[in-house]
């Protein structure tokens, strides 16, 4: 991790800076994808996967088959494990329903908003190095809780063509309707578009690589919503000496090992501090059997030390982190003062592994800078609100010369027609 001194507010940006690629430097790789899975369906996913995954898939759905098997497969202590992890996010997630708005805005005039689920989602969980079953858990609970119709999962198959026992199993127990073996831009693809075995859908969840991220922002154009664009992971931890420098480094690993394109970071008040997280990232490293991965991602990460907690802070909400861990002798003045970050992790005891799994809140969470302005994955996340008004007729004629007024300003003969004629025939 490269160290920087009380670096000057316009230096920050370039500090600061990720280690992603541009939507400009994917899109053609992207669109030759989505186009081709236009024309060739379910065809053109299987060419893909066997380009990008080195697999050839016969058959693109998993069966209840191999469902039971890998139920079978797994220990009951992982299983237990699923299943207590399964409660906590479901308790949290249960607990953000809302209830129905009602106004009477005047007598006359009734108004409410009601939420709705949206009834075809897909979830997309990433395979690669590691089987993110955790994330099925994060996705599939609160659609299920949403009451979301068409639930259908898509991950890329390991080298054997299969999709990890842990996915399966997990994507059964939460309600997944449907699962598809593919990953990447095709599974993107085909949830944009629709294939002969993979449903169109409304909305597109899950993280990715970039090219997976790419593929989310540009499947927006072709009319399908998604969750945030969910790239590499990223964390954000601020410490001073109060805090554990083998507790602080260990968070910082355990994003590091996420990709090689992940990156942590790390403000402090202290040098010394500094200097002893450094040390023990390079020596716990040397355990991890993702070595050479967290390697990568350290090589993208900074040690940034600040003259003071205000500092500090403007720093942090410049960068927007993804997952954001303070331990300091002052939580609270972060806690309560910190305006962007995806999810907050409080004090020494609350390493950002237990959010990513069992704890209850969502770990699908915005990066690159997006916590300014989207929220993480939750309930709403797979509802609308749609908003019914209901006039009496008392109702339009006390609110009907106002509408006249205002549509005839603004030129529209036809909405102030639509309540003339009905308040002619209601005098």
């Amino acid at each position: 991790m490269k160290t920087y001194i009380n670096p000057i507010k316009s230096e920050w940006q370039d500090i600061l800076k990720r280690p992603t690629k541009t939507v400009e430097d994917i899109e053609q790789t992207v669109l030759k994808v989505f186009n081709d899975v236009i024309v060739n369906g379910d065809s053109a996913v299987n060419n893909y996967t066997k380009i990008y995954d080195n697999v050839v898939i016969d058959e693109l759905v998993v069966s209840s088959k191999e469902i039971k098997e890998a139920r079978n497969h797994l220990s009951e202590d992982l299983k237990k494990a699923i299943k207590m992890a399964k409660s906590n996010i479901k308790q949290f997630h249960k607990a953000q329903k809302t209830s129905k708005v009602f106004v009477k805005t005047m007598k006359g005039v009734k108004c409410w908003q009601e939420k709705r689920p949206i009834e075809k989602v897909g979830l997309y969980i990433p395979g690669g190095t590691a089987p993110l079953f955790s994330t099925v858990l994060m996705l599939a609970i609160p659609a299920k809780i949403a009451g979301c119709k068409e639930i259908v999962l898509c991950s890329p198959p390991n080298k054997e063509g299969k999709i990890p026992n842990e996915v399966l199993y997990t994507a059964d127990l939460c309600g997944v309707t449907k699962i598809i073996k593919a990953g990447g831009i095709q599974a993107v693809a085909g949830l944009t578009f629709g294939t002969a075995s993979i449903p169109k859908v409304y909305k597109i969840f899950g993280p990715g690589n970039q090219f997976v991220t790419v593929a989310k922002q540009l499947a927006t154009k072709y009319g399908v919503a998604i969750d945030m664009p969910a790239g590499p992971s990223e964390l954000l931890v601020m410490a001073d000496e109060s805090a554990h420098p083998a507790y602080v480094a260990s968070d910082l690993l355990s994003q590091a090992e996420h990709g090689m394109d992940s990156q942590v970071i790390l403000v402090t008040t202290s040098e010394k501090f500094a200097t002893q997280v450094t040390e023990q990232v390079a020596s716990q490293l040397q355990e991890l059997p993702r070595k050479d991965i967290a390697t990568a991602a350290i090589n993208n990460s900074r040690a940034i030390v600040v003259e003071d907690f205000k500092t500090a802070l403007d720093l942090i909400n410049e960068y927007g982190p993804e997952h954001f861990i303070v331990a300091t002798e002052r939580d609270d003045y972060f806690v309560k003062k910190i305006a962007n970050a995806g999810s907050v992790f409080i004090g020494n005891y609350t390493p950002e592994s237990a959010g990513d799994y069992a704890s209850g809140t969502n770990h699908t969470l915005p990066t690159n800078g997006f916590s300014k302005a989207y929220s993480g994955v939750n309930l709403d996340s797979f509802m609308k609100s749609m908003t019914f008004q209901k006039i009496s007729q008392k109702g339009l004629k006390n609110i009907g010369k106002a509408v006249e007024i205002m549509a005839e300003a603004e030129g529209l003969q036809a909405h102030k027609n639509a309540v003339t004629i009905r308040l002619k025939d209601i005098e």
